[in-house]
């Protein structure tokens, strides 16, 4: 497998193109994305691994192709030895300021429900840390946070080529708003 070089500069957030943003505003797609960033995976593993039909999901991926968020990798001879084209996420998605911010509810809402089935499907020996916490925050000190958070996780997607020899963890950061009286 190819790795990006590595990175001199830092890279910085941009906002997603009109382009980025509606591909990235269909959970499936989204489970696609999350799914090709772990491995190269063709267009039936990926309808097996999601239980759908191979032409949904390839409708799904060409859209996430021409967005520029999926690319196809190298063919290769699968285990019948038939030829075989792969995906594989080019990891930009990480760089992507907000890509789902003006979205409808809902849409912003399934990385939420997707990392929910991600965990219930791993196990729950699965999770290796977690940290539950209340915090009283104004907008500007929520913003200054996630800056914060962004940038030590940013310095860890930059330089995650140099540990693709261990085994992959998941995660998310989401801070919410707490329901009065709940």
């Amino acid at each position: 497998m190819d790795y990006p070089p590595v990175m001199t500069e830092p890279r910085h957030r941009r906002p997603a193109t009109p382009e980025e943003a509606k591909a990235l505003g269909h959970p499936l797609r989204l489970r696609i994305m999350r799914l090709c960033l772990v491995e190269e995976l063709t267009n039936k593993q990926l309808a097996d691994r999601l239980d759908r039909d191979p032409g949904t999901v390839l409708h799904h991926v060409r859209q996430l192709v021409a967005a520029g968020l999926l690319e196809p990798a190298p063919v290769r001879t699968g285990s019948s030895g038939a030829l075989e084209k792969p995906y594989k996420s080019n990891g930009e998605t990480w760089w992507l300021d907000g890509p789902l911010s003006e979205a409808d509810a809902q849409t912003r809402f399934a990385p939420i429900e997707i990392f929910q089935e991600e965990i219930r499907a791993a196990g729950p020996e699965s999770v290796a840390v977690h940290e539950k916490f209340l915090l009283h925050l104004s907008p500007d000190e929520i913003e200054e946070l996630d800056r914060r958070i962004l940038a030590v996780l940013d310095e860890y997607v930059a330089s995650d080529h140099e540990r693709r020899d261990r085994p992959a963890v998941g995660g998310i950061f989401v801070l919410h708003h707490l329901k009065p009286g709940g």
